[in-house]
């Protein structure tokens, strides 16, 4: 089943879409913003040479990478990928997500968190979804903590970012036995969120 793991995948408000090089253009474009940036590994933003290699690492085939696509008009909003994969131990991580800062806190994030878990859990047969965000970033983790995912700890001096800077890593993940009441969590608040 996981030559199914990059299929297009749609929601209300957000459509998630294999990433393909004729998306390069319209990311590159909501990807001026340097607080988009400001917490990733790379700053991709910055010039046009940085998110090249960007879109060329997360094209490489150990990930399966999305653009997140405006449900409604097609608009690119970011990116987002499956990683860590391991077919073997049903287990993977969402991550590398990031997102233009008109479509914080819209449900657009939330509604592709749970459209990856779904897919994951549902068509995939996971039986582990991981995320990792830098210790630090209190936004990620209270959405991490909102899915709810479970709390694993701080993989201190976990990876080198940005030219070298350590960096500390808060582990989240869901399991399948809680993804039935963390899907329903997440319907709940994409009904409130989305229903307005």
């Amino acid at each position: 089943m996981w030559e199914e793991l990059a299929v297009r995948l749609e929601g209300r408000a957000v459509v998630l879409e294999p990433l393909r090089l004729d998306h390069e253009q319209g990311l590159w474009e909501v990807a001026q913003d340097p607080e988009v940036w400001r917490r990733m590994l790379v700053r991709a933003g910055e010039s046009r040479d940085l998110f090249r290699g960007w879109m060329e690492e997360a094209l490489d085939p150990g990930y399966a990478p999305f653009a997140q696509l405006d449900a409604a008009t097609g608009r690119p909003l970011g990116s987002t990928r499956y990683m860590a994969l391991r077919p073997e131990h049903r287990s993977l991580e969402i991550g590398g997500t990031w997102l233009a800062r008109g479509a914080w806190g819209t449900g657009v994030n939330v509604e592709a968190k749970y459209l990856l878990m779904r897919h994951a859990f549902e068509r995939l047969g996971c039986v582990r979804v991981e995320f990792k965000t830098e210790a630090t970033n209190d936004r990620s983790r209270a959405a991490l903590a909102a899915l709810p995912a479970q709390f694993e700890g701080i993989h201190r001096k976990h990876m080198l970012v940005r030219g070298g800077e350590r960096r500390d890593s808060a582990w989240y993940s869901v399991v399948d036995d809680e993804w039935p009441e963390v899907r329903a969590a997440l319907e709940r608040r994409l009904e409130s969120k989305l229903d307005r």
